[in-house]
C-alpha cells in the first residue's frame, strides 16, 4: 500500500528471516517525515523482538523541511533504535542514492555500509553548503562518493559497481554472520578437507625479512575453498579484515598486510580492525589473527593525530573480546604491536608461530644500535661491527623459540600444518565460556 516515501517489510535470505526498509526517492526526495520514521521504527522493533537482521536501503534527502522538528524527532527515534539494536542483531545499510544530513547518521551507527559507485553519495552538508561556508569547490563524487568513503574516509565498507552487485554482496554476507547475538553463525559447506596441508605455505614468506609478500595468499591457502569475504578492502590496506569459513566454522580474520606499509599499524588500520573485532565479538564469531607487524607507524602526523589513543582502541577491542581468539605469527611481531595483535597475554586462546617468526622488542638493527651504541662507535670498522652484532641478535632473539619456552606460544608449527591445526583449535573452543567483570559498559578510548 502507499506509505509516505518508505516501503517496509520482511523476507528471507537463504531461508533466514530479515527485516527491510527501502526509501523511495520519488516521494518528496525520500525525505523523512513522521509517518516515514514510524514505519522504520516499527520494523526495527520487530527485528529486535524476533532476533532478525535489519537491512536499510537508503535513498533520502534528509529531514522533511515542511514538518520541522517533527521530522527531526523521527530521526532521533531511529538513532535510538540503531543504538539499542547494536550488538543484538546485525544492521546493514545500503546507500542507493544521495543521502544527506540526518540521513547519514543512522547508517553510520549500523554495522556495515554498502555504497554504489556513481549513484551513491553520503555527506552531512552538500557541495553548495561547503562552497558557501569554506569556499571549497568540490563535486558530489569527491565530497561523498562511494570511492571516497570506501578508500579515504572509511565510512563505507564496500563500494560496488552496481545496485545488483550491492544487493548480491549483502546476501553473501549472511553466509558468515548469525541472525542475532544468541544464534550460531551459519556453517560453511565443509567440502574442503579439514586435514588439508598446503605446500605453497612453505614459500610464501621470503627469506629476506625486509621483503614484502601478500597476506591474502596465506589466507587463501588456509581457509575453506580459498573464499575470503573482505571488509573495508580499499581502506587502511596495511591491515586486512574479513570473513571466511575454516573447517566449516564461520570466522573473522584480522591480518597485517606486509605488502602495504610493511604491515605497520597506523591510525586508520587500528580503527578499522578495532571496529571489526568488536563486531565479531558481539556476534560470537571466532577471530583468527595472522600477524606480521613491525610496530606502530612513527611520525609527527601520526602522533599529533592520536596514534596512542587510536592504537589503544585495537588493544582494547582484542582485550575485551571473549570469543575464541587464535593467532598465527608468520614473521615479525615487534614491540607493543606484538602485545596488541591478540597475544597470549590478552587472553589469546591458541597462539602459534611459523619458524620464520621474529618476536622481539624491536628489529635487530634498531636494537643493536641502542644496546651496543658505544661498542660499535669505538670499533675500527663500525659497519662491520653493526653487521656482526645484528647477526648475533638474530641468532639469540629474532626467532619464536624464546616465546614458546615461556609459554607465550602454544607451539611453533610447520606452515603446511596451519589449516588443520587451526581447525582442531576451533573445534576445541566451540564450548568456550569467558566473561568480563560485571559493569554497565567499559570506556573504550574513543
Amino acid at each position: 500500500m502507499y506509505g509516505d516515501g518508505v516501503v517496509t517489510g520482511h523476507g528471507r535470505i537463504e531461508g533466514r528471516l530479515v527485516y527491510v526498509f527501502s526509501q523511495d526517492f520519488t516521494v518528496f526526495g525520500g525525505s523523512l517525515s513522521e509517518a516515514h520514521a514510524q514505519k522504520i521504527c516499527k520494523i526495527m522493533d520487530l527485528a529486535v523482538r524476533n532476533g532478525a537482521p535489519v537491512i536499510g536501503l537508503n535513498d533520502s534527502g534528509g529531514a522533511r523541511i515542511q514538518e520541522g522538528v517533527v521530522s527531526l524527532g523521527g530521526y532521533a527515534d531511529i538513532f535510538l533504535r540503531n543504538t539499542l539494536a547494536s550488538g543484538v542483531v546485525p544492521q546493514i545499510s545500503a546507500i542507493l542514492g544521495p543521502c544527506a544530513g540526518g540521513a547519514v547518521y543512522s547508517p553510520a551507527i549500523t554495522d556495515f555500509i554498502y555504497m554504489v559507485k556513481g549513484t551513491s553519495y553520503m555527506f552531512v552538508t552538500g557541495p553548495n553548503v561547503v562552497k558557501t561556508v569554506t569556499h571549497e569547490d568540490v563535486t558530489m563524487e569527491q565530497l561523498g562518493g562511494a570511492d571516497t568513503h570506501a578508500s579515504t574516509s572509511g565510512v563505507a565498507h564496500f563500494a560496488c559497481d552496481s545496485e545488483l552487485t550491492c544487493l548480491a554482496r549483502i546476501r553473501e554476507l549472511f553466509r558468515y554472520v548469525p541472525s542475532n547475538n544468541l544464534a550460531d553463525a551459519p556453517r560453511g559447506a565443509g567440502t574442503d578437507p579439514r586435514d588439508r596441508r598446503d605446500e605453497a605455505l612453505l614459500d610464501v614468506v621470503p627469506a629476506n625479512a625486509n621483503k614484502p609478500y601478500d597476506m591474502h595468499e596465506v589466507i587463501r591457502h588456509v581457509v575453506d575453498d580459498g573464499a575470503f569475504y573482505e571488509v573495508h578492502a580499499d581502506y587502511a590496506q596495511n591491515i586486512l579484515c574479513g570473513f571466511a569459513h575454516l573447517g566449516g566454522h564461520s570466522i573473522g580474520i584480522v591480518a597485517n598486510q606486509p605488502a602495504v606499509l610493511a604491515g605497520v599499524l597506523d591510525i586508520a588500520a587500528s580503527m578499522k580492525a578495532a571496529r571489526f573485532v568488536r563486531f565479531c565479538d558481539c556476534f560470537n564469531i571466532p577471530i583468527v589473527t595472522f600477524e606480521d607487524v613491525p610496530g606502530f607507524l612513527p611520525g609527527v602526523a601520526q602522533e599529533h593525530g592520536g596514534i596512542i589513543r587510536h592504537g589503544a582502541k585495537l588493544l582494547y577491542a582484542f582485550c575485551e573480546a571473549t570469543v575464541p581468539k587464535l593467532t598465527v605469527i608468520t614473521r615479525k611481531a615487534y614491540g607493543g604491536a606484538y602485545d596488541v595483535m591478540s597475544s597470549k597475554h590478552i587472553r589469546g586462546d591458541y597462539n602459534v608461530a611459523w619458524p620464520t617468526a621474529e618476536i622481539a622488542v624491536m628489529g635487530p638493527k634498531g636494537a643493536v644500535e641502542i644496546i651496543y651504541k658505544h661498542e660499535i662507535a669505538a670499533a675500527a670498522d663500525p659497519e662491520a661491527a653493526l653487521t656482526a652484532k645484528e647477526a648475533e641478535y638474530r641468532e639469540h632473539f629474532a626467532h619464536p623459540y624464546l616465546a614458546a619456552a615461556r609459554g607465550y606460544l602454544d607451539d611453533v608449527i610447520d606452515p603446511r600444518e596451519t589449516r588443520p591445526r587451526l581447525i582442531a583449535a576451533l573445534d576445541a573452543l566451540v564450548t568456550k565460556r569467558d566473561r568480563n567483570p560485571p559493569r554497565k559498559h567499559g570506556n573504550i578510548p574513543l
